[in-house]
């Protein structure tokens, strides 16, 4: 077997530019000694001045953005000094091995064995309780180990994490699941799909990688009401992606007690319309941080969704609603209509489609229009904001959208910002509108 080191001239590899077979003479060729050379090690000092200058923040103070921080920087670290041929083995290697891996312990129950309690247990133990074949687990349980997931403590000997046990519960769990049933194959299909369409911008979620990757006519969401169990594990899953990050509601954000006292809203009086609410988190949420608030909440989404809601045992101060919100808004002159990670799966056009049918409801002077969405700043975007955006291109040919977009969208539909609140990078801003 010849290397592509040793079937090039003087040693170095040839570069096929584009990534097409071109012709031998129009191809470049790199020294190798760059593929294995870390990426940025000019950077890695500062770098590791950044992560003890927060480390030590952190430690002090328990502060949430220090410890982000500290992520931030670690990950540069291991940018930097990571060489090109690690990170094409990492790329290439290890996220879809990791990834098989956490499917086939969550689909055996391998997390919940192994976190009943905090003793080492061995992977003979492990395989008599998920009922698994020991070689095969222990080779599942090595690799695990390896990727951090969970801790080896001894020769097949492992020992519980904060993630194995995190992975005990179905709303963590059912995130692998809906990946594999619902998203993957769609992000997996995006290069062909984008070369079919000679690299254009999708912008029909019905012709985009999802339809390629899943093989089916159906548009996202039509695809989750033909398969009602990915439903369940695709809530699961955004629940979880909405954990533990600051909200909007939370004091120190948005001024929640200025839609009252600006208003005079009584207890009969809108407050919050959640169009397209789902089962009633962010309603819930409200009401458990701003109970002395008056005025109404009001949930609406479509009908299996708010029967889904109903059994969910919300606080009675929230009303129930059908409502698609591509149609008519029925409830007119709220404060406030509130539209959480809805407009981010549509196309523009779908989206002008949504807002219209809200602008007539709003009372000018009154009514405020506030979107919960990612805004990706210009530099300096965090990677789960990214990740997300190439997921919508592929999946509902859609966007996470930058300011300038987003600015762009809403005077289109005839509203304008009023103000873009933000707390933190990789976090969701309120985007607050009014009729233009």
């Amino acid at each position: 077997m010849i290397s592509a080191a040793e079937g090039s001239p003087n040693g170095n590899s040839c570069c096929q530019p584009n990534g097409r077979m071109d012709d031998y003479a129009q191809q470049a060729f790199v020294d190798d000694n760059i593929a294995i050379s870390p990426n940025a090690p000019e950077e890695v000092p500062t770098l590791l001045k950044r992560i003890a200058l927060h480390s030590e923040a952190y430690l002090t103070e328990n502060d949430e953005n220090e410890r982000t921080k500290i992520l931030d920087a670690a990950r540069s670290l291991v940018y930097a000094l990571e060489t090109p041929r690690e990170a094409i083995i990492r790329h290439c290697w290890s996220q879809s091995t990791l990834y098989a891996a956490l499917e086939t312990g969550v689909d055996l129950g391998l997390f919940t064995a192994l976190s009943q309690n905090d003793k080492p247990k061995t992977s003979g133990q492990l395989a008599a309780a998920t009922g698994a074949d020991p070689t095969m687990l222990a080779r599942i349980l090595k690799h695990l180990a390896a990727m951090g997931v969970i801790t080896e403590t001894g020769p097949d000997e492992y020992r519980r994490t904060g993630f194995s046990m995190s992975m005990m519960c179905n709303r963590y769990s059912d995130s692998y699941p809906c990946m594999t049933g619902c998203i993957t194959d769609g992000v997996l299909a995006l290069p062909a799909q984008l070369k079919k369409m000679g690299y254009r911008n999708p912008s029909d979620g019905k012709d985009c990688a999802f339809q390629r990757g899943f093989s089916t006519p159906l548009h996202f969401f039509d695809f989750l009401t033909e398969n009602p169990i990915h439903a369940v594990q695709f809530n699961n899953h955004m629940s979880v992606y909405h954990q533990g990050r600051p909200s909007w509601m939370d004091v120190g954000f948005y001024p929640v007690l200025s839609l009252v006292a600006e208003a005079n809203i009584s207890d009969h009086d809108a407050l919050l319309v959640d169009m397209g609410g789902s089962l009633g988190h962010d309603l819930s949420e409200f009401r458990r941080k701003w109970p002395q608030v008056s005025g109404r909440l009001i949930l609406q989404d479509l009908p299996k969704v708010v029967e889904q809601a109903r059994s969910m045992n919300l606080d009675p101060a929230i009303e129930l609603m059908t409502h698609d919100f591509f149609t008519e808004q029925p409830i007119k002159g709220a404060r406030a209509y509130y539209m959480h990670s809805v407009l981010h799966d549509w196309t523009d056009d779908d989206c002008r489609r949504i807002l219209a049918n809200v602008i007539p409801a709003m009372k000018r002077g009154h009514s405020k229009l506030l979107l919960n969405e990612n805004v990706i700043p210009s530099t300096n975007a965090y990677w789960e904001t990214t990740s997300l955006d190439i997921i919508m291109m592929a999946d509902f040919a859609s966007t996470e959208r930058t300011e300038k977009q987003w600015r762009a969208l809403v005077e289109s539909a005839g509203l304008k910002i009023t103000k873009i609140w933000t707390v933190r990078r990789g976090v969701e801003s309120l985007i607050e509108c009014e009729l233009a």
